[in-house]
């Protein structure tokens, strides 16, 4: 058989609260899937901004630094859910699709009083799709539709720990775990016969940042902030399975590996802040250039992102003490994706919004941030992505190693 004027062509669906699979995107084909560029913290309705932020009431990922922040005595956990809709719009191609994912779990606490710590678990990257190919049948003539399919994803766990290393300094480190499957099944026609290829990696991957605060006046304290994530050589075990219908599998092969090497990421970041009003702005840089081989139809270049936001935070007092009520954000973004599909690089460009609201003891705090964007094109055979995010985040804070007097 030969294929013959291969379209791309998006079978779409309303998946809702499944954390693995749900929305379809032909740019999650390419490579290890669809890098995560979004932090699914409080910062996520300052559109992801905040390498140089440094906040006390909840746990910025964006900076290993950060961690020395944390309060004394202070336990935090977040957790984040993430509500997404898209319109896809391209050749003979005008469809929607929804899900709900699970996108962040966290932990916090202050191990020392210049030492903060963080764990958790978030997606690093999606495969989602499914590709319609027409092929014929060489001799007959005859058409038949071929069907791929790809799922998985990596996902990662890490560790980190922010140090104070004198008043206005702070460095940290981040210990990032990569691992997940990678799925890609093919059939074609109606043949009940489906081709599995199986990959698989767990990978340690590094993160180093750091930090300056201090005042510029009276009122207003500048924050400066670095990021830089080593670069990593992944390798990727793989796996052939021919099945039937029944998923009985008819063959097996173990295959030799490939890599996928992940590339250097610098990020730098700026804040300014007087307590209730707060501007950050960030930029972030993928070395992609010479790194992994061409693929048919696609390439890689240096990916860059651009950020900035504002927060506003009304303050409260408690015992003539000043605490933070609720707070309000908005913010840009504008993501130039290292995918050069069909020579045609794929942008992203989004705004942001959020809002938060603590609870009447102050130990929890709910919030949601929204965001609407549009990536890629309709030219060129590719396919644009119009795209509403919400994303909801609860952050529990309670305090550890309280000793309780008793008359």
């Amino acid at each position: 058989m030969k294929k013959h004027n291969i379209f791309w062509l998006l079978l779409l669906g309303a998946n809702v609260a499944n954390a693995q699979h749900g929305l379809n995107s032909i740019y999650s084909a390419f490579g290890i899937g669809d890098l995560e560029t979004r932090d699914y913290s409080r910062n996520f309705g300052l559109s992801s901004t905040g390498i140089a932020a440094r906040p006390v009431g909840y746990l910025n990922d964006l900076n290993p630094a950060s961690y020395s922040a944390i309060p004394t005595q202070n336990f935090m956990l977040d957790l984040s859910l993430r509500a997404q809709s898209i319109s896809y719009d391209g050749k003979n191609l005008n469809q929607t699709a929804g899900d709900l994912n699970f996108k962040r779990l966290a932990i916090g606490f202050k191990a020392a009083k210049w030492w903060g710590m963080s764990a958790g678990i978030t997606p690093f990257s999606s495969v989602d799709y499914k590709i319609l190919s027409k092929q014929y049948i060489t001799g007959s003539g005859a058409a038949v539709t071929g069907t791929m399919t790809g799922t998985g994803g990596l996902n990662r766990a890490y560790i980190s720990n922010g140090f104070r290393i004198s008043k206005n300094f702070s460095a940290g480190v981040t210990t990032n775990f990569l691992f997940g499957p990678m799925d890609v099944s093919q059939s074609v026609g109606s043949d009940s016969i489906v081709t599995q290829r199986h990959s698989y990696t767990f990978k340690p991957n590094f993160t180093v940042g750091g930090q300056y605060q201090g005042k510029i006046s009276d009122k207003w304290v500048l924050g400066l902030g670095a990021t830089y994530r080593f670069q990593t050589k992944m390798k990727l075990q793989q796996k052939l399975n021919i099945i039937n219908q029944d998923e009985t599998v008819l063959f097996t092969e173990d295959r030799d590996p490939s890599w996928f090497t992940l590339p250097t990421e610098i990020g730098a970041g700026i804040s300014l802040s007087n307590g209730a009003l707060t501007w950050v702005a960030d930029y972030r840089k993928q070395q992609w250039n010479g790194l992994n081989n061409k693929g048919t139809g696609y390439y890689y270049q240096d990916g860059e992102r651009y950020s900035t936001g504002f927060e506003y935070a009304l303050q409260k007092q408690y015992y003539n003490r000043s605490y933070e009520g609720m707070t309000f954000q908005v913010g840009f973004s504008y993501n130039k994706s290292p995918l050069v599909i069909n020579n045609t690089p794929v942008t992203d460009k989004s705004g942001t919004l959020g809002f938060s609201v603590p609870s009447k003891n102050g130990a929890l705090r709910y919030y949601i941030g929204l965001e609407a964007g549009q990536r890629g094109t309709s030219n060129n055979g590719l396919i644009k992505e119009n795209y509403i995010n919400a994303v909801f985040n609860f952050s529990l804070r309670d305090i550890w190693f309280i000793k309780r007097h008793y008359d």
